[in-house]
Parts: structure tokens; C-alpha cells; sequence
């Protein structure tokens, strides 16, 4: 079933970035992507460096450096630094006046071309090797920050062996003989054309050597993951040369891994990496393979009859309060807040068989969402901008700091969630509602899960969701030193969820399964990267023994402290990784034992403090997971609750537990 193709109505950002600086011109008549992981290298000025597992790539006009990076941590955040191990570039540049360009990209890697070097680099996520194509004789230059002890050749000078200094060893390997000389820190070469790959040698163990030499003539160009089945991702490698490809998994790879494919896992051939070991992998194509979650409107278990009259009488108070006019925000994040709030209410309404509040809840409902999809709002609403094609809020395009950063393209997942589970509930509780604003609720939908072009030329494929880390990014098109990052793994949860619901409410089962799909791995990645257990030794014992809950994970760091609060604040930082609290949210903290750990971890920080109440609330939430009771006790005595979140929410939670 096709959705029927909306835009809203266009406008020119005076805050967005000019694409066409790092992207080829026969890639800009095409939707570009603005949460990706090579985003560093397309930005202003395109200096930062991209971690690409396991190095870190840094790119100017005239050279790429690379970094094996060392891991470095203390209790309140983990880190990779860059160093410009080696860097390569000609000799002597050619100045065609020309930038370093983007020239192709897929979901697992991108093509940067040097021209002025005559270099063509193909960075492939995963691969333990730095690929290039020299285009045509070049004398090369290699440097190093570090020293070089030795450079010995083999194998007719197609293979190389360099020492540096600061214990790392190097090899690099032709298709075909190269004359290298080196000083104290820069290898030269006679001129060269072929490919170039080069390899930092893990852990220097010569077991590791006869690894890379096997596998360094077949090198990846591009890779695909194609969602073709609900629950199973399909990754598959576009190679050259000849022999068996080897790349690299991480952990969350290494657990869904298929082993139905014709692959081999060199479990002793490993590199390190801010997000736990990389395992060699051999097989141009693997399957990854994640359990189905269900999608649901309701709660997995129900409610005991003796708990509805406690949950009926919160809802009818709750309810009553509802008043669209009273409403003083206009930001794109807090109202969309308010709207799946309200949503939640007719959910339990239906749950707990109430109906009477419903039409109440439904008037509220459209009160507040149609006025953002009419195009009617006051001071705010969605428009669509065609330079990197999607949607900026009315605010964003002249403001990059309004609904936080949304016309910069961050966050985009977590806002549009909110609106469009409001939306999806009101198109189950009114179909013809439903109907009429169908094409405003799919541009929404595709906004941040279009996949592809095939699908839909006004969108980028997959804006937020990264193919190969398997969750998504919520930083758009700002450069940061760590790369891209994402805060709230719950309100990235709760957009896939809501676009499932939607094709739920709309009977589209492609978009049910595309959503349950990207959910499914969202909330894996969430539990292995986000939640902290000591006992999976994936991060180093000073910072797990501190932090249950990682803050802000960024592609190059892990961080205890959020945006708008400090480490300290252990609440905080719970409830930005729960809330909102659906009944999707049982299958994100499924593993009771680590919601009592993380209970336990946060409520020293609730004491003796005021104005926290919301926040208690989301504590309290986990700990009905494992002590129904207390947790009851607990939330009949607070004040007051998050903006998206009410006490009928709560109620509802801990009786369905």
C-alpha cells in the first residue's frame, strides 16, 4: 500500500549549511543525509575527524590521516582520542583547485576522493584495512606523528612492515611493487598507480600478520542493508579482487549474527574499539537476525479487575484537565510532549473499558495536532526545505537553536514520534479522521523512515537510524569532535514504535514491519551500548562500576553527563532513557535484575529534593518492574508529573506489571 505523497508547504533556511562544499554535484540533485556517520566530513569545515571501527579518519584537500585510536576512560566518561598516526597524501599536490569530495555513499561505507593527491579513498565501516586507488602515477607521502623504528618489505615489495615508536606496527600492502624509502617520520615513494591498504596490526601479535595477509587483496567498495524480512537485516558487500572478504563486528553484530550464511568468526583476531571488541568476520554477506517484539496498542498482560477503580478515577481527573487553549508552548519537542500524553489517555481509556473519556480525549487530540498538519499553528509548524531536503519547523529555518536544533536536523525521530503516535491513535479511534490526514501522517513517517529513493525522492534514506551501529543518531548537521550522538534511546524507541502503530492504524503491514524492525534493534543497541551491567565487561571497570545508565553516546565517546543536566543528577538521567512510558517500554527494560540495579543506583540522588517529581515518577515506573508495591506507594505520594507523563500513565504501568 503506497502512501499517497505530501509536502508541506517549502521555505528557505537562512541556518543550513551549503551542501555542495564536500558532496560531488552529481550527488546533489539527490536527498543527502544529515545524521550520518561520515557527517564530519561534509560539514563546515570538514575538518573533524568520523570513526569508521576501528579508526579514525580525519580528511583535508590534499590528505586523509588515520588513527587506530586508544581508549582512554575514568569514571565519568570513555573516550577515543585522535592521533594522526599516519597520513597520506602525494608527494607533491597537484593544485587542480579542487576540494577533497564525497563521490558515492551506502549504508556501510563512503567514497572520498582526494583529487589534488590523486587519491581515492573507500572507507567501508568494519574494515581492518584503509583501501585506496592511486588514479594514476603518483610519488606518494606517508607521515607519522610518531617516529619510525623500522620499514622492512615482502613479498616483491607488495608488502611492507612499519615500526613506529609508540609501540604500534603498520602494514601496508600493493597490487602491485612500490619503491618506499623513509626518514625519521615520512615514507616516500617512486611513482605509483593501484590500490593501497594499509592495517594496524591489533595488539602486535604476529598471529594477527598471517590474518591480514591472507585476506589483503579482496577489499570492499560500498556495503547495503537491505530490511527485507521483519526482524532480519541483510548486509552485503560490494568487493574487488580476488579472495575472501574480512570485516569487522561489533558485540551487538556478533550476538544476532546468522550463522546460516556462509560466514566464519576468527574469534582470536580482534581490535579494540569504544564499543567493545571488534571480531574479525569473513563472508562478503551476513545476516543479522533480532527477536520479533511485539507492537501493540495495550498493555502485554492486562489489568486485574481489583485495580481498575484506582486507575478509572485517575483517568476521569486527568481527562477533565485536558484544555487545548490552555496550552503555552509552542515548541515542536514539548508540544508533541503534550499530544502523546493526551494519546495515552484514550489508550488506557480503552484498556481499562472506560469509554466515556474517550470523545473528551479525541476533541483534545485534534484541537492539537491539526493545526501543525493544516499549517494553521500560531508561531510555529512544519515546513519542508529542498537543500537537504525534509522538514524544519517554521522557528528552525531562520533559528538553529529553536525546538533544539530541529531545522539543523537533530532530533528529528523524537519529535515527529510524539506527533505521530497522537496521530496513529487518533486514526484508530477515528478512521475517518484517520483518512483525511493520511498524506500528512505519512510525510511525517518518512521524514525520518524513508527507505530510499525507491520509496520516496523527497527524503535521505533513513535520516536518523545508523545501519551499522543498529541504532540512531540524533545529532543532525552540527560538527562535533565525537561525531554524531544520541541522548534519549526511549523517545528513539517510542518513533519506531509510533511509526509501527501507524501502519498499524492504517493497515500497512510493509511500514508495521519496517518499524517493528528498526524498534527491535533500536532497543537491543539501547540494552547493550546504553545500559550499563558490570557483568558484561563491554566497558572498562572504573567508569561501569560508576554509571548504570550512559548519558550521551556518541560515535567516539560515552558520556555520564546529558545536555541540560550534570552526571550527578542520577534521575535525570533514568528518565530521559524511559520516558515516554508505553507498553513498549516493557520489552526495553525486560531484564528486571538491571532495572533494580538502576533503581538502586538513583534513588540516593532523589533525596532531600524538591521539584523532582517527574523525574521520581520514571524511577518508581522501573521499580514496578520488580516491587509492585512499594512502587504503588511511591507514585500515590508525588505532586506532580513530567509534561508527557500523568498519574492515569503511572497507575496504569504498575497495575499491568
Amino acid at each position: 500500500m503506497s502512501p499517497p505523497s505530501f509536502l508541506f508547504p517549502q521555505t528557505q533556511s537562512t541556518v543550513l549549511p551549503d551542501p555542495s562544499t564536500y558532496f560531488s554535484p552529481n550527488l546533489l540533485s539527490s536527498p543527502l543525509p544529515t545524521n550520518s556517520f561520515f557527517q564530519n566530513l561534509v560539514i563546515p569545515n570538514g575538518t573533524q575527524p568520523e570513526y569508521f571501527h576501528p579508526y579514525h579518519i580525519q580528511s583535508s584537500n590534499s590528505s586523509l590521516s588515520a588513527s587506530y585510536p586508544f581508549l582512554f576512560f575514568t569514571a565519568a566518561v570513555l573516550y577515543q582520542v585522535f592521533v594522526p598516526d599516519l597520513t597520506i597524501s602525494a608527494s607533491q599536490t597537484y593544485s587542480y583547485g579542487q576540494n577533497r569530495v564525497i563521490s558515492s555513499y551506502s549504508d556501510l561505507g563512503v567514497t572520498l576522493d582526494i583529487p589534488t593527491s590523486n587519491l581515492r579513498f573507500f572507507l567501508v565501516r568494519g574494515s581492518p584495512f584503509i583501501t585506496a586507488s592511486v588514479t594514476k602515477p603518483t610519488s606518494l607521502s606517508i607521515t607519522t606523528v610518531h617516529t619510525i623504528v623500522s620499514l622492512s618489505s615482502y613479498d616483491a615489495n607488495t608488502k611492507f612492515i612499519l615500526q613506529l615508536n609508540n609501540t604500534q606496527t603498520w602494514l601496508i600492502y600493493t597490487s602491485s611493487p612500490i619503491y618506499l624509502n623513509h626518514a625519521a617520520s615520512e615514507v616516500t615513494s617512486k611513482p605509483y598507480s593501484g590500490i593501497i591498504r594499509i592495517a594496524a596490526l591489533p595488539d602486535s601479535n604476529p598471529n594477527n600478520v598471517a590474518t591480514l595477509d591472507k585476506f589483503s587483496s579482496c577489499y570492499p567498495v560500498s556495503g547495503d542493508a537491505a530490511l527485507k524480512k521483519p526482524f532480519r537485516l541483510e548486509y552485503k558487500w560490494q568487493k574487488k579482487s580476488s579472495g575472501d572478504l574480512l570485516m569487522l563486528a561489533h558485540p551487538l553484530h556478533a550476538k544476532l549474527l546468522s550463522y546460516d550464511r556462509n560466514v566464519t568468526v576468527l574469534h582470536d583476531f580482534k581490535y579494540r574499539s569504544v564499543d567493545g571488541d571488534l571480531v574479525g568476520v569473513v563472508g562478503d554477506s551476513w545476516v543479522l537476525e533480532t527477536d520479533p517484539i511485539p507492537v501493540t496498542w495495550h498493555s502485554n498482560k492486562g489489568i486485574n479487575k481489583e485495580s481498575l477503580g484506582e486507575i478509572v478515577s485517575a483517568l476521569y481527573k486527568d481527562v477533565k484537565e485536558l484544555n487545548s487553549s490552555a496550552i503555552t508552548t509552542n515548541s515542536s519537542y514539548f508540544y508533541g510532549k503534550l499530544v502523546g500524553r493526551a494519546a495515552r489517555l484514550a489508550l488506557i481509556a480503552e484498556e481499562v473499558s472506560y469509554p466515556k473519556v474517550i470523545p473528551k480525549v479525541t476533541k483534545f487530540l485534534k484541537e492539537t495536532i491539526e493545526p501543525w498538519l493544516d499549517g494553521t499553528f500560531k508561531g510555529n509548524g512544519f515546513l519542508y526545505e529542498r537543500k537537504w531536503r525534509g522538514l524544519v519547523t517554521e522557528q528552525g529555518s531562520t533559528d538553529s537553536t529553536a525546538d533544539f536544533g530541529f531545522g539543523i536536523y537533530n532530533d528529528h525521530h523524537f519529535h515527529l514520534g510524539y506527533f505521530l503516535y497522537g496521530i496513529a491513535v487518533l486514526a484508530k479511534i477515528d478512521p475517518a479522521w484517520g483518512k483525511k490526514y493520511k498524506p500528512q501522517a505519512y510525510a511525517l513517517v518518512t521524514d525520518f523512515m524513508n527507505l530510499g529513493q525507491r520509496y520516496n525522492s523527497d527524503y535521505p534514506r533513513l535520516r536518523c537510524f545508523d545501519l551499522y551501529t543498529l541504532h540512531s543518531w540524533a545529532s543532525g548537521l552540527t560538527e562535533f569532535e565525537d561525531g554524531r550522538n544520541q541522548e534519549s534511546t526511549s523517545e528513539a524507541v517510542n518513533a519506531y514504535y509510533a511509526a509501527a502503530l501507524i501502519g498499524l492504524a492504517y493497515g500497512d503491514s510493509r511500514l508495521v514491519d519496517t518499524g517493528s524492525t528498526l524498534l527491535a534493534l533500536e532497543i537491543r543497541a539501547t540494552q547493550t551500548w546504553w545500559h550499563v551491567k558490570v557483568e558484561d565487561d563491554l566497558y572498562e571497570e572504573e567508569f561501569a562500576k560508576d554509571n548504570r545508565i550512559v548519558g550521551i553516546l556518541w560515535a567516539n565517546k560515552r558520556d555520564s553527563k546529558l545536555w541540560w543536566a550534570p552526571a550527578e543528577c542520577r534521575e535525570c538521567r533514568l528518565s530521559i532513557q524511559v520516558l515516554p512510558l508505553l507498553p513498549v517500554t516493557e520489552t526495553l527494560f525486560s531484564d528486571a535484575v538491571y532495572a533494580k540495579e538502576l533503581v538502586e543506583w538513583t534513588l540516593p540522588s532523589l533525596k532531600n529534593k524538591t521539584n523532582v517529581e517527574g523525574w521520581k515518577g520514571f524511577t518508581y515506573a522501573l521499580q514496578g518492574i520488580y516491587d509492585k508495591g512499594t512502587a504503588l506507594k511511591n507514585i500515590r505520594t508525588l505532586k506532580g508529573f513530567d509534561d508527557g507523563n500523568s498519574f492515569s500513565n503511572l497507575q496504569w504501568w504498575i497495575h499491568s506489571r
